[in-house]
């Protein structure tokens, strides 16, 4: 975790508090805007340390009352400016792929070239590329070059999507409390309980019961999640904590609301609404899974799990603290997903980043959707 220096490729940040999440983000604002220019006008450069760019770029960042360490940590990580209109910015990590994007390029073979290749290669896809990319210029930094054309992206201001959030989930349901949030330059994710709304798990609990399982302490909660560099919508989860350790369980699909087509603040204030309803589908979908028998629950773990593209690491983990609690024997499809959410806990215990869990908790929930008996297989498989 890099807390100290915003500006920083690597920079993340928790917030325990939702005043300070909120102060955050105004302050991130502030620092930013967004510029439209045509894709084509848009070129790629390579500095190197010590180089002349360096020295150059240094003292207009001194001289614009700005960090020079931004240059140096540019340097350390993409090592890449993007030119415009004669200015050069310097290019964060998160933007790379967004450049490619407007570049109309791909390929993995772009990673073994020599950086000064590599740009000329994307220069020479940018002088052909149509329409205008929109330029997210925050922290002295470029974060991304998204499609700037009516119908490409929509920015949605991150400040007011929570704010908008906090009044309405303040207002309808009783009890909300603020659990936590953090911010990286390509995410922003918050956490609310919505404490005091027993009806929201009470179908949940009741099949719980009917299947002779302990109902253990569950609470409501419900996450948003954002990004101003085209790697999330205005996205939002119902999910629930439970047990002592308050283990964290997706529960299906999130709510989404994606940066095109004119996508507003109205559309995700409608979205807010659906909150109640989604987790009524989604906890119906918890619940089918009690009735899913799994005669070989390892295979199926595995297969699942793999299935979802988790990493071979974080499936061994789960399937070995899943057979130490249950065994080999029989089971439900609703005892295999709670263990496949014990990766949530691993990561978390692992000090991953909030980005990581929150991809991984939308990954997992993907389990909820999938033909578990086409996953249950006998046999000595190698996965």
């Amino acid at each position: 975790m890099n807390e100290a220096k915003v500006y920083a490729d690597g920079f993340s940040k928790s917030f325990m508090r939702q005043e300070e999440f909120l102060m955050f983000l105004r302050g991130i604002g502030r620092n930013s805007s967004w510029i439209r220019r045509r894709t084509k006008d848009l070129r790629l450069a390579v500095m190197e340390k010590g180089s002349k760019m360096e020295q150059a770029m240094k003292a207009a960042y001194t001289i614009g009352g700005m960090d020079e360490e931004i240059i140096d940590d540019t340097i350390q990580n993409t090592g890449l400016v993007l030119k415009v209109k004669g200015l050069y910015y310097p290019v964060r990590d998160c933007a790379v792929n967004t450049i490619l994007n407007r570049a109309a390029i791909s390929g993995n073979a772009l990673k073994k070239v020599e950086k000064n290749v590599y740009a000329r290669i994307i220069n020479e896809c940018l002088k052909v590329a149509k329409g205008d990319a929109l330029l997210r210029l925050s922290e002295g930094k470029v974060s991304a070059v998204l499609g700037g054309d009516c119908q490409d992206y929509a920015v949605l201001d991150m400040e007011q999507v929570f704010l908008h959030a906090v009044d309405y989930l303040n207002q309808n349901f009783c009890g909300c409390t603020y659990l936590g949030g953090f911010y990286e330059h390509h995410m922003a994710s918050a956490l609310w309980e919505l404490s005091g709304e027993d009806k929201l798990l009470e179908a949940y609990r009741e099949e719980l019961m009917l299947h002779d399982r302990e109902a253990e302490e569950m609470k409501p909660v419900v996450r948003i999640t954002t990004s101003d560099t085209g790697d999330s919508g205005v996205n939002i989860y119902p999910m629930l904590l439970s047990g002592e350790r308050n283990d964290t369980i997706a529960l299906g699909n999130p709510i989404r609301l994606k940066h095109k087509s004119g996508a507003s603040m109205a559309e995700f204030d409608d979205n807010l609404q659906l909150i109640y309803g989604k987790y009524e589908v989604a906890v119906r979908g918890l619940s089918e899974l009690l009735r899913i028998d799994i005669l070989n629950p390892v295979n199926c773990m595995m297969g699942i799990t793999k299935h979802l593209g988790i990493s071979q690491k974080c499936r061994m983990e789960a399937v070995e603290l899943f057979k130490s609690q249950y065994g080999e024997e029989p089971c439900t499809a609703h005892e295999i997903y709670y263990g496949i959410s014990e990766i949530l806990y691993m990561l978390a215990c692992d000090g991953a980043e909030g980005s990581r869990i929150a991809k991984m908790e939308e990954t997992i929930a993907r389990a909820l959707s999938v033909n578990w008996k086409e996953f249950d297989v006998p046999g000595n498989i190698r996965w």
